[in-house]
């Protein structure tokens, strides 16, 4: 069977609880078609690039299948009908993955690091500029008179 890649992203305002419900949804489907769900990765509440129908955010979602193409075109399109998804990509592969993702890798090692938030830049919790000292000639330069 082929091999993909599946990430949809939940609206915003949806619970953890139902994104977990929407995938289970989703994987009884793939399985009752033949197919079998691999890895299942929960990326969390993300910001989007741009607005998608009124959200700024999103929960992103991993599946990596083993299916037919007729049960990944139907869990497509069951996607496409619900309000609660709102954009859905998958990829055909040759070979599934069952290390972590790299937005898995990178959210562990933010959490290794400590933060990575506000105040823990070379300032410390400051928030200012910082002394600049002197500028030469100020910080503009001068104006000139209309006849010049």
């Amino acid at each position: 069977m082929p091999l993909y890649e599946h990430v949809f992203l939940a609206r915003q305002d949806v619970s953890a609880q139902q994104v977990e419900q929407l995938v289970e949804q989703y994987k009884g489907l793939i399985e009752g078609a033949g197919g079998t769900v691999g890895k299942v990765e929960t990326w969390g509440l993300r910001s989007l690039a741009y607005r998608i129908k009124k959200n700024r955010k999103a929960h992103y979602t991993l599946m990596n299948l083993d299916a037919p193409h007729a049960a990944v075109a139907e869990m497509e399109r069951q996607m496409g009908l619900s309000e609660d998804v709102l954009r859905f990509m998958t990829f055909r592969v040759d070979e599934l993955d069952e290390e972590p993702s790299a937005m898995m890798q990178k959210r562990d090692r933010d959490d290794r690091r400590g933060g990575g938030g506000r105040g823990d830049g070379p300032r410390g919790d400051r928030g200012d500029r910082g002394d600049r000292g002197d500028r030469p000639g100020g910080s503009r330069p001068p104006r000139r008179a209309e006849g010049e």
